[in-house]
C-alpha cells in the first residue's frame, strides 16, 4: 500500500462520536478534554488533539468498553483571515 507523505502520520484535532451518555469521568480516563452530551443519546468526546497512532489507541479504548462508534471527524484547523 502506498501512502503519500504528508498523510503518513498527520496530527490533528478530532471530534468523536459515540452511542450512549458517558459519565463525566470517562474525560478523565479517555484522556480527552471534553465530553458533551448529545440529543439522541450521542457523546460527542470533542478536541482529540492526536497523531494517528494515539488517535487509534484511543479508538481501541472506545472499543473495548463495548461502546458504539458513531463518527471520527477530522477538525480542519481554525484560519485568521
Amino acid at each position: 500500500m502506498t501512502t503519500s507523505s504528508d498523510s503518513s502520520s498527520p496530527s490533528g484535532t478530532y471530534d468523536i462520536r459515540v452511542r450512549g451518555h458517558l459519565d463525566q469521568h470517562w474525560a478523565d480516563r479517555l484522556g480527552v478534554p471534553e465530553l458533551i452530551h448529545e440529543a439522541g443519546g450521542v457523546t460527542l468526546l470533542r478536541g482529540v488533539t492526536a497523531d494517528q497512532a494515539v488517535l487509534h489507541g484511543l479508538l481501541q479504548r472506545i472499543r473495548d468498553l463495548g461502546v458504539s462508534l458513531v463518527s471520527v471527524a477530522h477538525v480542519p484547523p481554525k484560519t485568521v483571515t
